[in-house]
């Protein structure tokens, strides 16, 4: 047995059991079956669902930007999702359904925006690509806030949902939407592996082995960037999966994509539903937005690899 399946069995073995913990513990006690199959099971595939798509996802934009420090929302994803899903609640169309279209609908626009901007004579340069993302990302920021102080009431439900929570979880089409783009995006990933593998190495090798690197950048762009779009969608702007993931699994199993990205999907799904237990029972009967506590332990790690890289820059 290779040392990556052994590792990846762990992973596996450690997402069950933390999905098990998490059906189990909680401020109700013991076996309620209303409990555990309305609330804590939708939860736990929630988490699930966008951890694999947000740490599968920061695993393709790393590789195609060659940035180690790319993160899912680098395309500004995530503040037009909230953007879309605060014009929903606006207009009273709060359901679930409506929510979740209205953000992936204006994530999806965001990122069809961003690429024809930076997208010059057939080609689109990642420095350019990178920028464009950067003003969307403001710009849609921006529309949030005026809307929060335009229409406060309205807004305030939509607190949770910016700070990235896992509490929305309750109908069920929204999750399961979620769960075969997660596996269409992982699919596409592992698909398009080698020619990431090349493309590390620089676009202009990547050509010469005779890879279409164009053609390639949309496909895993757009296909990465609807995982980023339904993630927010369901649970809002949770920070850091799709960063540190892909930097631990590396650092366990190496740097070829195809196996990163399997690794990726099942360690982001861990770390969710991990992070979502400790929010909701570390300071019970209070609930901690998760967003807040991948935070908390993404900001120490992002910290980490800039003195790394600065260290390596010195040397």
């Amino acid at each position: 047995m290779s040392t990556f399946i052994r590792r990846l069995l762990i992973l596996v073995f450690l997402l069950i059991g933390t999905s098990l913990a998490s059906l189990w513990i909680g401020e109700i006690k013991g076996w309620n079956t209303a409990v555990i199959l309305h609330i804590r099971l939708p939860r736990v595939l929630l988490g699930i669902v966008v951890g694999t798509a947000l740490a599968t996802a920061g695993a393709v934009y790393q590789g195609l930007l060659r940035n180690p420090l790319a993160d899912p929302y680098i395309l500004g994803t995530s503040s037009a999702g909230t953007f879309g899903a605060l014009v929903a609640t606006i207009l009273n169309y709060y359901f679930a359904y409506t929510l979740y279209i209205f953000s992936i609908g204006a994530s999806f626009l965001s990122v069809l925006l961003v690429y024809r901007i930076a997208t010059t004579r057939g080609r689109t340069p990642i420095q350019t690509l990178i920028l464009a993302g950067v003003v969307s990302s403001t710009f849609f920021s921006a529309l949030v806030l005026l809307l929060f102080t335009l229409f406060r009431r309205e807004s305030f439900s939509v607190l949770f949902f910016m700070l990235g929570s896992l509490s929305t979880a309750g109908s069920g089409w929204p999750i399961l939407v979620s769960a075969l783009l997660s596996l269409i995006g992982v699919l596409i990933a592992v698909i398009y592996a080698r020619d990431l593998d090349a493309m590390s190495g620089g676009e202009e090798d990547a050509i010469h082995l005779g890879i279409n690197v164009e053609r390639t950048k949309q496909i895993l762009f757009f296909s990465s960037s609807l995982l980023v779009g339904s993630s927010v969608a369901l649970a809002g702007s949770i920070g850091f999966v799709g960063l540190i993931i892909p930097h631990i699994l590396r650092l366990l199993i190496g740097p070829s994509h195809r196996q990163l990205i399997i690794g990726s999907a099942v360690g982001g799904a861990f770390f969710l539903v991990l992070m979502d237990l400790l929010a909701r029972t570390l300071f019970s009967p209070v609930e901690v937005p998760v967003g807040v506590f991948t935070s908390l332990c993404g900001a120490p790690f992002f910290i980490f690899l800039l003195k790394r890289k600065q260290k390596e820059l010195v040397f």
